[in-house]
């Protein structure tokens, strides 16, 4: 398999893919693209990735964009760790915090990119607009983690590294986080194939 990255591996969605091959142990290749440069929007690879985006993964003929439809690909081929709940609630509660992460808390991701997780933290403060998505985001993974609980549901799944990446948006950064949350997001930062996207090599910003 190949995955089409982006070239800083700042993508959370490239890294979200990335910890789910790591966690299935398939063999695979990465390729890095510039985004800044405009390369995903090669004919080249706009052939070869319907959505023009990262990450896409291909496997011989076959090719496949956005990361949570590769990420339920990758479960139901391979064996191994189980990247989604198997009970049909969980799996789509699963999903349901993938899609919301994805498309909403707009502000946060604006003011606390994943530059602040690669690279370096902002010393800007956030927007009232953030603060408010921020608590929005509190609010919700309060209600998604059982109190006792370390992972979403009875165990580990993909979800958890997508709401833990979203979480140390903020912690990483020293913004104020509730502290069962923060400890929530920095055990998922620990997991060894979280830890192997974190230490890649990273070419300067």
């Amino acid at each position: 398999m190949l995955l089409y990255v982006d070239a800083q591996y700042a993508s959370p969605y490239a890294m979200s893919v990335f910890v789910g091959l790591k966690e299935k142990n398939i063999s695979f290749d990465m390729q890095t693209l510039d985004l800044g440069a405009g390369a995903n929007h090669m004919p080249d690879y706009a052939v070869t990735s319907l959505t023009q985006r990262v990450p896409t993964l291909i496997e011989g003929d076959f090719s496949l964009s956005e990361s949570s439809a590769i990420t339920e690909y990758l479960d139901e081929i391979h064996a191994g760790v189980a990247l989604y709940p198997a009970a049909p609630k969980a799996k789509a509660r699963a999903r349901q915090i993938q899609a919301w992460l994805r498309s909403d808390l707009l502000p946060i991701r604006q003011e606390r990119s994943t530059e602040v997780l690669f690279y370096r933290p902002s010393d800007a403060p956030l927007s009232i607009a953030a603060g408010q998505a921020a608590q929005k985001l509190f609010d919700a993974a309060d209600r998604l983690l059982a109190p006792g609980r370390e992972h979403l549901f009875d165990t580990w799944c993909i979800a958890d590294v997508d709401l833990a990446l979203m979480l140390n948006r903020l912690v990483l950064n020293g913004d104020a986080v509730p502290v069962r949350l923060a400890d929530y997001a920095k055990r998922q930062w620990e997991r060894a194939s979280v830890q192997a996207w974190v230490n890649l090599a990273r070419p300067p910003l």
